[in-house]
């Protein structure tokens, strides 16, 4: 096979077979091919798209780029849940001790946040001593003794995919569906589950902004899934304001605390314990939705849930003083209450700018190699549709610089735009793909 006459194929908005992407994988990952030719192959995929036979055969090829993990000694079903990120998103580290509580087994591989969204693993890495690079081994004894691990992708995943995804960042070829198709379930299907829940953000901070847009890639992952015989559900919900109260690594874990302890109950518990039903659903610990939706309570309401949670921190070598001991945690050198100039409704929030305001003051990342302030970030006091009161906290920002506060300030009272008349609520969750 010859690398450019594929080039041109797909350039020409031909399809490949199963053995030409597997050839393209295989000779990309041992260096065969080089990034400049590689790069004008994606910017091919991103304009001419793959049918669905091709976007399985590019999952499998990537898949078996690496290891995949063989949980067939774990007596029971195991279920992941993926969210394609935004700001405040924090379910990850509600629902898997929820999850767990059930008897369900939850190997979960997460990401780092990047721009303007947040990610799992520097979240979890605000727990001092929290380590998410735990080797394969390791990382089996930890979900074994708990039926949770938390990490990050290791050098033996789907290696295809790390190289893939670099080029895919520097080339303009991220939004293509075939190529986040693949690169999500290549990761997922790794880690040898058997159901995954899906949460396909869909709104201003979200990468899919259009309603659309999220049931097409919806769509995609759900049948690359079942083309590797594997159940999944799909879940559109609204990114058009931040998820939950708390923006920012330390505190959305403080968040998080106080959903599993039972004493917050807003939109994130709501979310969360919708994902968390389902994949007790698929786990069979539930005949429906909704009973799974009602395990998921119970096991916050029981104590079991939070209880999980102390114990996958501790396996996992975090210090589970500060998740008994929240408010004992270090605090942001410098705070600012910001506070409404009139009274009116919230009517609009640029989640996108909020993020950034968030990145601003630390708690993210613009390059890779950037540090992460854990204790920087924003507690949101008022949502959309909520009514403020002029000189009424809209929210309190935190950070160890003086100057980023007063750019973080700024940036939010952009992002947000009032309305004398009280405005519609987003829904949160738009539509559940079975």
């Amino acid at each position: 096979m010859n690398i450019v006459e594929l080039i041109k194929k797909k350039r020409d908005g031909k399809s490949f077979t199963a053995d030409e992407i597997s050839f393209l994988i295989d000779q990309f990952t041992k260096g065969i091919i080089p990034d400049y030719q590689f790069s004008a192959l994606l910017m091919s995929i991103l304009l001419k798209g793959m049918n669905d036979s091709e976007t399985s055969a590019l999952t499998n090829s990537m898949l078996n780029s690496g290891k995949i993990i063989d949980l067939s000694s774990l007596k029971g079903k195991k279920v992941d849940k993926h969210s394609t990120g935004g700001v405040g998103d924090k379910t990850s580290l509600i629902i898997a001790p929820i999850v767990a509580s059930t008897g369900i087994y939850v190997p979960m591989i997460s990401g780092r946040g990047l721009g303007h969204t947040g990610g799992t693993l520097d979240k979890l890495e605000s727990i001092p001593g929290f380590r998410t690079d735990l080797s394969l081994s390791e990382s089996m004894k930890v979900l074994k003794k708990c039926g949770a691990v938390l990490i990050g992708q290791t050098k033996e995943i789907a290696p295809a995919d790390k190289m893939i995804y670099a080029l895919r960042d520097v080339t303009a070829t991220v939004e293509s569906i075939p190529l986040i198709t693949a690169s999500i379930m290549s990761k997922k299907l790794a880690e040898g589950i058997d159901g995954l829940v899906l949460d396909i953000k869909t709104g201003n901070g979200a990468f899919m902004k259009n309603h659309s847009d999220s049931i097409e890639l919806a769509n995609s992952l759900i049948n690359a899934a079942k083309s590797f015989d594997k159940k999944v559900i799909a879940f559109i919900t609204d990114m058009n304001q931040p998820l939950g109260n708390y923006v920012g690594n330390w505190l959305e874990v403080y968040e998080s605390i106080q959903v599993l302890k039972g004493i917050v109950k807003n939109d994130l518990y709501t979310l969360s314990v919708k994902l968390a039903g389902a994949m007790i659903f698929l786990g069979k610990k539930a005949k429906s939705l909704q009973a799974g939706e009602q395990i998921a309570k119970d096991k916050i309401e029981n104590g079991e849930a939070f209880r999980k949670f102390i114990e996958i921190v501790e396996l996992q070598g975090g210090n589970i003083n500060y998740i008994n001991n929240p408010d004992k945690y270090p605090k942001a050198k410098y705070s600012r209450r910001v506070l409404s100039i009139k009274s009116s409704f919230v009517k609009e929030i640029n989640t996108y700018q909020f993020g950034m305001a968030s990145l601003e003051l630390g708690a993210g990342r613009r390059t890779k190699e950037n540090k992460i302030d854990f204790k920087a970030g924003i507690i949101i006091n008022k949502k959309i549709g909520d009514y403020i009161k002029k000189d009424e906290l809209i929210c309190e920002i935190f950070s160890d610089s003086k100057t980023k506060i007063n750019t973080a300030e700024q940036m939010i009272i952009n992002s947000i735009k009032f309305s004398r008349t009280k405005p519609s609520i987003p829904k949160l969750i738009k539509k559940v793909i079975l």
